[in-house]
């Protein structure tokens, strides 16, 4: 059974314990010729006026920068055995300003939700190191599965709302 709910909040409750207990989510983007690219990586998510915005502390590759530069769109897919599942549409958009760096890090440092993050210490000496770049993911779609009866529960955000990336 699907019921598409109006508020984020009517299913942040279970996305923020499937997402802190999974951690991993797979980040799918497309090239040139729409093939479609995975890699494994650990966003952090906080609500902000009541809708959902992603992090994403990484590494600007060429090969992601050039997909998202291309097609900005990306899908993030949690998974844990015992089905329990949520799935992510989101615009991503660089944003490594100093101030969002500082931001990003402290969302990780305390891990949002709780139980996802790390220290990005292990792997960048602080926000201000330029080899750190964030990416910010403005969700459109959110679906949580419930593995137990497979009970889906989906928000969608405005379509038609700007980002605010530029």
């Amino acid at each position: 059974m699907t019921e598409v709910v109006p508020r984020f909040a009517d299913l942040r409750a279970e996305f923020d314990a499937y997402v802190g207990a999974i951690r991993y989510a797979t980040m799918v983007t497309v090239d040139a010729r729409n093939r479609p690219r995975t890699r494994v990586l650990i966003p952090v998510w906080e609500d902000v006026d009541g809708e959902p915005l992603g992090w994403l502390a990484t590494y600007r590759t060429p090969v992601k920068a050039a997909h998202l530069a291309r097609n900005p769109h990306t899908s993030f897919s949690y998974w844990a055995p015992g089905n329990n599942s949520v799935a992510i549409e989101a615009e991503a958009r660089w944003d490594n300003a100093l101030p969002t760096k500082e931001h990003v890090w402290e969302l990780y440092r305390r891990t949002s939700p709780r139980g996802a993050g790390y220290h990005l210490g292990n792997f960048w000496t602080a926000p201000s190191d330029p080899r750190l770049h964030v990416l910010r993911l403005t969700p459109w779609r959110v679906q949580v599965i419930r593995g137990a009866d497979l009970r889906s529960r989906i928000w969608r955000g405005d379509p038609d709302r700007d980002s605010g990336t530029g």
